[in-house]
């Protein structure tokens, strides 16, 4: 295999057009890049400064693999051979790409960090263990909180970019300066969910992606620090989960943080299976 067979492009629908049935065919492991390309596909051309870049791997004239990376986050990756990490590694290093970490399926996670350390001397340190979950049955837990379940309107728009900024802040990532476009955005496609108590204080939130290739992924679910261990982020889950069967889909999918029992524990209760192991690194 050489690196030459990675073909790269910045131009989004050029990608599709060779990478959308592979894509597809596998909605549920390849759920992080069908939610990012319609997200891109339904922004146009507003990046920002820096472009994504998109890859794949084709080998007699079928695509095997693909990869994106949208700055400044880290590349997200389909399952690879570890043969394939490294052909990979060798063709973005040629290329001088710098990268700040990779986030793909567990085996695949440690073949290309490992191959990247190989080939740019960077050494890769593991930031999250993720696990990738599928809905069955969808099963309120019990005891279920008071309260009830609405769809987040613009009155909740500081509420929403609030939020938002504290989740990123939670799970240790980089807060942007403008949380607005991601809460108006979920305003105007109703995609986030409020559990609210019976006297109408938000207390929890969960938000869904749009539906690609028949998938909705839950997420972000957060509840503020000094209102967990209530209830709240299981009842907004169930009400995103309800939400995201009514839409149609015929896969609901969440990732969980393996370090976070308690919500491994909520997720699986409610009726989430799971399919796959992630991992994240940072270079």
């Amino acid at each position: 295999m050489s690196p030459d067979d990675w073909h790269l492009t910045e131009n989004l629908d050029a990608f599709l057009a060779r990478a959308e049935d592979f894509l597809q065919s596998r909605p549920a492991l390849h759920t992080v890049q069908l939610t990012v390309t319609e997200a891109l596909r339904t922004r146009g051309d507003a990046y920002g400064p820096d472009a994504p870049v998109f890859g794949l791997l084709e080998q007699a004239g079928e695509v095997r693999a693909t990869f994106l990376r949208t700055p400044p986050r880290r590349l997200s990756v389909t399952p690879l051979t570890p043969e394939e990490a490294d052909s990979l590694a060798v063709r973005l290093a040629d290329l001088g790409h710098l990268l700040p970490g990779v986030n793909a399926d567990h085996d695949t996670a440690i073949s290309f960090a490992e191959a990247w350390q190989r080939h740019t001397g960077t050494i890769p340190t593991l930031h999250e263990r993720e696990r990738l979950y599928r809905l069955g049955t969808l099963t309120p837990p019990e005891p279920f909180p008071g309260g009830r379940g609405r769809v987040a309107g613009e009155r909740d728009r500081e509420q929403l970019m609030l939020w938002h900024r504290e989740f990123v802040t939670d799970i240790g990532g980089t807060p942007s300066a403008d949380n607005s476009s991601w809460a108006d955005t979920r305003i105007a496609h109703e995609r986030v969910t409020l559990w609210e108590t019976p006297d109408g204080t938000p207390v929890s939130m969960a938000g869904r992606t749009p539906m690609v290739a028949g998938q909705i992924r839950v997420a972000p679910v957060y509840t503020p620090a000094h209102l967990r261990g209530r209830g709240y982020a299981g009842a907004a889950t169930v009400e995103v989960s309800r939400a995201a069967l009514a839409a149609g889909a015929a896969e609901v999918l969440l990732f969980a943080d393996l370090a976070n029992p308690t919500s491994i524990g909520l997720y699986q209760r409610i009726g989430y299976r799971p399919i796959a192991d992630f991992a994240v690194y940072d270079f």
